[in-house]
């Protein structure tokens, strides 16, 4: 099978679909040496982590290919990608970041990671929302598949933009292998070089509106000005949109230095910083899987996440979940959970054997099947 995936989230520091598709072409290309993945891209592609180019540890049979583009190949979705998709003939072209060629020139597959724009569009800019409603049903029905990364999305796909549910697969992510657990030794001088103590709550992510971070701060408030000593919130992430609310909570808080944004941090650093909290806290609104949350477990982190769907079917029993609009419950669970070693060994030890479930060998094994009925069904022309 001859496979192209989007690479444009590969052109800028890698988040959530950036590993995403980083990810899956790996696992694809180690796990059939008789397939060929190309991740394909107009724009120049950053060093990625662990490497100093972009192909660099790669499987032989992946490449990252930067595309030629012209004045008119230049607009890549409608000219240049189908051109480029037809003289290569690929059996598929995957669309990983909410987006497939309009011209059907092979089967594709659509990865739909959340509607968020949709169901919270008051937690987005507007030209981003306007987008996404012009554009994201067009795609939907454009693709011969979709899949999203969890059953949630996948139900909100089929309602809110009316795709049959024989098209919609949910296929679950993992946490990447670089998430482990560290020890004290590994993880001191990482939290001494960012300025973190010993005492810390962790969250990880884009610092944005549907991560509910302003009622973060509020429960951490609670929690830290009854507690004596240096209990520090960590926010780590690279700032997003529609944020000023949240830093001038913090500039005018009584916690203002408590409160520390670390802006983006490599994989060694998180997973140093996952490894030495002492709880790890998701509290978003809306997710369509939440990866953080597997990484923090795969490292160890007792976790505190939002009573969301998704995040239940991520989570198992393995986290303590807290309605996200709920500030004097989340900090109530903060308080319990940091103030009982017991509650944290407990669930340090679940969230490990909960993150060893999930593999991106069973992820791309599943997007595999897919692959496959995507290409039956577009020689069915159905």
């Amino acid at each position: 099978m001859r496979i192209a995936l989007d690479g444009i989230p590969l052109n800028q520091e890698l988040t959530g679909v950036g590993h995403y598709t980083l990810e899956l072409a790996r696992a694809l290309a180690a796990g059939s040496s008789a397939d060929e993945v190309e991740i394909v891209s107009p724009l120049a592609f950053l060093p990625l982590p662990g490497d100093s180019g972009a192909s660099n540890g790669a499987p032989p049979n992946l490449k990252f290919i930067r595309a030629n583009v012209g004045s008119i190949t230049r607009h890549w979705w409608t000219i240049g990608l189908p051109r480029y998709v037809q003289k290569r003939s690929f059996d598929l072209f995957h669309g990983t970041n909410f987006e497939v060629p309009l011209w059907k020139k092979c089967p594709t597959v659509l990865t739909i990671h959340d509607l968020s724009l949709f169901l919270f569009p008051e937690v987005h800019e507007k030209t981003r929302v306007k987008r996404a409603h012009r554009r994201l049903p067009l795609m939907a029905r454009a693709a011969t598949m979709i899949i999203t990364p969890g059953e949630s999305v996948r139900q909100e796909v089929c309602e809110h933009l009316k795709i049959s549910a024989a098209k919609v697969v949910a296929v679950p992510e993992a946490p990447r292998n670089v998430f482990r657990r560290l020890g004290s030794a590994e993880t001191l001088a990482v939290g001494k070089r960012l300025g973190i103590g010993d005492d810390f709550l962790l969250y990880v992510g884009t610092i944005e509106p549907r991560k509910n971070l302003l009622r973060l701060v509020q429960a951490f408030t609670e929690v830290a000005a009854g507690r004596p000593g240096t209990l520090q919130l960590v926010l780590a992430g690279k700032r997003g949109w529609l944020t000023q609310d949240l830093f001038d909570f913090v500039e005018t808080s009584a916690m203002k230095e408590s409160v520390k944004f670390t802006g983006y941090l490599t994989d060694e650093e998180l997973c140093a910083l996952y490894s030495s909290c002492r709880a790890f806290i998701y509290p978003s609104l809306y997710e369509g899987f939440g990866l953080p949350v597997l990484e923090a477990m795969a490292c160890g982190a007792p976790v505190i996440a939002s009573a969301i769907p998704s995040i239940a079917a991520v989570t198992g029993r393995a986290a303590c979940l807290v309605a996200p609009e709920d500030v004097s419950q989340l900090a109530r669970t903060m308080r319990d959970v940091i103030e009982d070693q017991g509650r944290q060994q407990e669930l340090s030890l679940a969230g490990q054997q909960r993150a060893s479930m999930f593999s991106w060998a069973e992820t791309a094994r599943l997007t595999r099947e897919v692959y496959s009925e995507a290409i039956a069904r577009f020689a069915r022309g159905s």
